[in-house]
């Protein structure tokens, strides 16, 4: 299988409520798939089919021997807690029977250093916060990592630091990459295929020249979008 995930006529269904209808997408090893479109359109709920948390109708394959790690758009977890980054990670290691130096591993990946992540999760700025859910989600060494809006919460310096930092993790861990992203930016440089999900009943998915025009995006959002090429960027 040349496709680490493959979806073919996706959809999901609350009650009366259709909230995806059709989906087909195919990502290749190695590839960054960005997920995009208005609130409401399922983005996360998609993430939620892919990884078996909703039912879904359709087909739903991921390659033999795939292991996710997955960095939710937002996580339950009290940050005034007298709880640190390091107890976080070893009860991630207890609860998967993951070797504990894998703890270590996973802070030196994310560049979080040590000192931080002794400190109480309530401390830190939401960068290193994401940062320990990213180190999080490395934990058992995954092939795939899933990502809904992993920059909500973080400052601009801190949205390029991150994203740097997942691409690099992409090159050297050898990781496919799925993301949802408001930021139009991100994916035209990061994104190899761009998925746009529209009101639940219809998608566009191709490479981000393609789907990321003026007509196209109006068409999605239902307002105009501007934005302004530099070199290989979007603003």
């Amino acid at each position: 299988m040349s496709n680490v995930l493959e979806v073919e006529g996706l959809g999901v269904r609350f009650g009366r409520k259709q909230v995806l209808a059709n989906v087909t997408v195919a990502v290749p090893a190695g590839d960054t798939l960005a997920v995009i479109g208005p609130n409401g359109s399922g983005k996360t709920v998609f993430f939620q089919a892919l990884i078996g948390v909703v039912p879904s109708e359709g087909r739903i394959r991921w390659a033999e021997g795939t292991r996710i790690g997955y960095v939710p758009q937002k996580l339950d977890l009290e940050r005034d807690l007298p709880v640190s980054g390091l107890d976080f990670l070893t009860a991630k290691a207890v609860v998967s029977k993951t070797p504990r130096e894998e703890v270590r591993r996973a802070l030196e990946l994310v560049k979080l250093a040590p000192e931080m992540g002794a400190q109480p999760i309530g401390t830190l700025s939401g960068g290193q916060f994401q940062r320990l859910l990213l180190a999080f989600a490395l934990m058992g060494r995954p092939t795939v990592l899933l990502f809904d809006e992993p920059t909500a919460g973080v400052d601009e310096p801190g949205e390029e630091d991150l994203y740097s930092t997942i691409r690099r993790l992409q090159e050297e861990e050898h990781l496919t990459v799925l993301l949802i992203s408001h930021e139009l930016s991100v994916v035209y440089r990061y994104a190899t295929t761009v998925l746009c999900l529209f009101r639940g009943q219809r998608s566009f998915v191709g490479p981000p020249l393609e789907i990321l025009t003026t007509q196209r995006l109006q068409e999605v959002y239902g307002a105009p979008v501007r934005y302004h090429e530099h070199g290989n960027h979007l603003a």
